[in-house]
């Protein structure tokens, strides 16, 4: 986290556990949020911050001197492959298609981008009998994604969607907010779920509220830990100790 430039407050690099760069995390710009408003860096309850995948608008909900949630303006999804980036005619999307996940099983798929790309799947079973950490890192790297692809397993539970995900670049998390995000937006171009909905990760409940030129994702901001890295831990990992 840096200041921001170009009209923006603060500046998001974000890398995935593998070192590499992403252009976008959800949960992450949120935690941002967070830290700069109760470590003192700035006053303000509403922000911009750019990333690699745009500018994003924070809104802190501060109660008692902390801030308790977040609300992040995402951006509009983008469903054209060359906008993914997917494989196929540039301008075609991937809606609501059937896709083969290796195992012998057909599921109802989306593929989107929301600031990073994302392939939804609709599965029949509860996701935490799905083999994520099987199909996950095959699909993650299928032939049809050149930059690579987050994965969503994701089943409509009453009036929400639960979900587990395998995250580019990470492997399975507790939660994603782009991924939030994407299931969220598939859904509802699926007819499954209303505008504004709520995805159900292991790692916690997400808001998603789908809107014409933008999503909006809100969630709960905690402190869980302190921690100091040192430069030779930086250096080891090929960041920039700068």
């Amino acid at each position: 986290m840096v200041r921001g430039t170009d009209g923006t407050d603060f500046f998001m690099d974000y890398r995935n556990a593998d070192g590499s760069l992403a252009e976008m995390c959800g949960n992450g710009v949120r935690c941002l949020g967070k830290l700069v408003y109760e470590r003192g860096f700035t006053d303000r309850t509403e922000l911009d911050v750019g990333t690699l995948g745009g500018v994003k608008h924070l809104s802190l909900d501060v109660r008692g001197g902390s801030v308790a949630a977040v609300t992040v303006g995402m951006g509009p999804p983008a469903f054209s492959r060359s906008e993914i980036p997917m494989v196929g005619p540039a301008g075609d999307p991937f809606l609501s298609e059937p896709f083969e996940l290796g195992d012998g099983r057909t599921v109802q798929a989306t593929a989107l981008s929301m600031g990073n790309p994302h392939l939804v799947l609709f599965v029949d079973e509860d996701p935490a009998k799905e083999p994520v950490t099987d199909i996950g890192p095959r699909l993650e790297r299928h032939e049809w994604f050149p930059d690579k692809t987050n994965v969503e397993f994701v089943q409509l539970r009453g009036d929400e969607l639960k979900a587990r995900v395998w995250e580019r670049g990470s492997g399975e998390t507790m939660a994603c907010g782009t991924g939030a995000c994407a299931i969220a937006v598939a859904a509802n171009e699926a007819g499954l779920v209303p505008a504004s909905t709520v995805v159900r990760f292991p790692g916690g409940r997400l808001h998603v509220e789908r809107r014409d030129d933008d999503v909006l994702l809100t969630g709960p901001a905690e402190k869980v830990f302190d921690a100091t890295l040192g430069v030779d831990w930086i250096v080891a990992r090929g960041l920039d100790a700068t």
